[in-house]
């Protein structure tokens, strides 16, 4: 996941912080329980990391930005972890290359478990004390790594489905555990269906979107402007697996007429015929390969997929702000999100009425590019190149995942990938004009 940062959060003056912090990297650590050292150091592509680089990276990023720039005296714990875990901050100089953190096979997964120990002793110590800006600091952290923790187990997932013995990160029994080079019949019914897809009136006219000031937000969230939305109406739900089947099997992906001439491209050059890790009826999860559910949401598809689709059910993806003011009214806290470590999975849809899903289980995948709002301004220093620098290219998607940690979402939370990429938990909801 792209990154963020916010100028000015709002920060819990009841001692909260210490207690979300605590709680963010203790699940860090539960996510990557079930890796060896082997797992946790390996690079399946240059978009992923190892787990352990996510482990090192949020450290060096508390270690960096709170404790040396906010603590007099403080010492780094190793002066060559900069180097090694600095991400993309240019004004913190040099660093090693992305495509290249697979190779770091040492410092070992135990010793960068060693260094997160001190980093958060230092870190608890010290926030009584921290200036308002060196915890808002923390704050930022937070976020960050909770974005981290969502990039750890699409990452874990995809260098698990590149090994044939298909291993679970999250084996459901014995018998997956013992068999997991062969396919498995899920363990719990799949649903029947997942209701007729529905159309909802969105909202017309001036609307308001974008962070409203209260609580934290990332810069790319502000400042909050009014959109004009013309009359449009928004699917019910997500699109299924088993509409997603239909797609494939009505030749979806060999029809160039519903496709952009760089998704046509991308679909020829890779040979694609299906979302991600679905493979002869199953479909490779965090508990190894599974039958496809076909009333669970598609998951692991590119913009170009969701783009093709769209044109083919004779529709279109939804824009940033239709999604955000129908998202307004619905509970950002609510639906299938990352509570603890686990298998994450998106699930049918409980309900058939109404605005179903629109948090958690897949990102949606909107056709608005990702570009700033009228008066962005990014924030000063190295943390202001979270997220302005990345404003090109790339598409927006909403709504969180089945893999983004419960409370991390609000309405005008903006992820951002290539429209090429599909290694996320990124699905896509249907939009058209009335």
């Amino acid at each position: 996941m792209a990154s963020r940062t916010d100028a000015s959060p709002a920060i819990d003056p009841q001692g909260d912080l210490a207690r979300r912090f605590a709680a963010t990297r203790r699940l860090s650590l539960d996510l990557v329980a079930p890796l060896s050292d082997a797992d946790a150091s390996a690079q399946s592509m240059p978009d992923a990391s190892p787990a352990k680089w996510h482990l090192a990276h949020t450290s060096w990023f508390f270690e960096t930005f709170v404790l040396r720039n906010h603590l007099p005296g403080y010492r780094a714990f190793d002066d060559r972890y900069a180097y090694l875990f600095n991400s993309y901050y240019e004004a913190e100089g040099p660093r090693h290359a992305r495509p290249r953190r697979g190779l770091l096979t040492r410092p070992s997964l135990d010793e960068v478990c060693i260094w997160r120990a001190h980093v958060d002793a230092a870190v608890q110590s010290a926030l009584p004390d921290l200036p308002p800006a060196a915890l808002a600091l923390v704050e930022l952290g937070i976020h960050h790594e909770q974005q981290h923790q969502e990039l750890l187990l699409t990452d874990i997932k995809h260098l698990f489905a590149q090994n044939p013995l298909g291993p679970a990160a999250w084996p459901r029994d014995a018998a997956i555990a013992n068999e997991v080079a062969h396919f498995s019949a899920p363990l719990t019914p799949a649903a029947k269906s997942a209701g007729a897809l529905q159309w909802v009136r969105g909202a017309e006219g001036v609307v308001s979107v974008g962070h409203d000031g209260d609580g934290f937000a990332f810069d790319c969230e502000r400042p909050r402007f009014s959109a004009l939305l013309t009359s449009h109406a928004l699917a019910s739900r997500p699109v299924t697996n088993g509409e997603w089947q239909e797609f494939v099997a009505d030749g979806g992906y060999h029809t160039p007429s519903l496709w952009l001439s760089d998704g046509w491209a991308w679909v020829q050059a890779e040979d694609v015929e299906a979302p991600a890790y679905w493979r002869e009826g199953h479909s490779f999860t965090l508990s190894g390969w599974q039958a496809i559910d076909p009333a669970a949401p598609v998951t692991h598809i590119s913009f170009y997929e969701a783009d093709a689709f769209a044109t083919w059910a004779g529709a279109r993806l939804p824009t940033e702000q239709e999604w955000e003011a129908a998202a307004a009214a619905c509970d950002p806290q609510g639906g299938q999100q990352l509570d603890a470590a686990g298998p994450a999975q998106p699930a049918a849809a409980s309900a058939d009425t109404g605005l179903q899903q629109m948090f958690g289980s897949v990102w949606e995948w909107t056709g608005s590019a990702y570009r700033p709002y009228p008066g962005f301004r990014a924030a000063p220093g190295a943390v202001g190149e979270y997220n302005g620098k990345f404003m090109s290219g790339q598409f927006v998607l909403r709504g969180g995942s089945c893999a983004t940690p419960r409370g991390h979402m609000r309405a005008s939370y903006r992820n951002f990938f290539y429209p090429h990429q599909r290694w996320q938990f990124t699905g896509v909801r249907l939009a058209k004009d009335l």
